[in-house]
């Protein structure tokens, strides 16, 4: 069983930057792989980020190249995603969620084969 909750969403300016944690309950968190999703209100949700287990590799969507970054510190069973340059576009619920089945990188893994989600947080970026 793993139990996430995510935290540091919020409303910032265009250009800004926030900082989302994911903090992690449970044993198994350091051999999961973890994703970062969102969801825009009336679109599907989608893939933003991917790191696998051990933290040395990570994907991530062409949307946010060069703007987000995800890491993690399993000593703290936490992981982040760092965004910068926000964009109106990226206006969403942000979620993480945890793969127990796959925890490589090579494969991005949709939703559905996640084990586990967080309750989400917003993120809003005004224009």
């Amino acid at each position: 069983q793993v139990q996430l909750v995510e935290s540091g969403g919020g409303l910032v300016q265009a250009g800004g930057s926030l900082r989302l944690s994911c903090a992690a309950s449970g044993r198994s968190f350091s051999s999961a792989a973890m994703g970062w999703f969102r969801q825009a209100p009336g679109k599907e949700r989608e893939f933003v980020a991917r790191i696998g287990w051990s933290g040395e590799r990570t994907r991530l969507a062409d949307s946010v190249k060069g703007r987000f970054g995800i890491s993690r510190d399993n000593a703290k069973n936490t992981v982040y995603l760092q965004m910068n340059s926000l964009q109106p576009e990226d206006t969403a619920v942000y979620y993480c969620a945890a793969d127990t089945v796959y925890t490589g990188t090579y494969y991005v893994r949709l939703p559905n084969d996640y084990s586990y989600w967080g309750q989400g947080t917003q993120v809003t970026v005004s224009s």
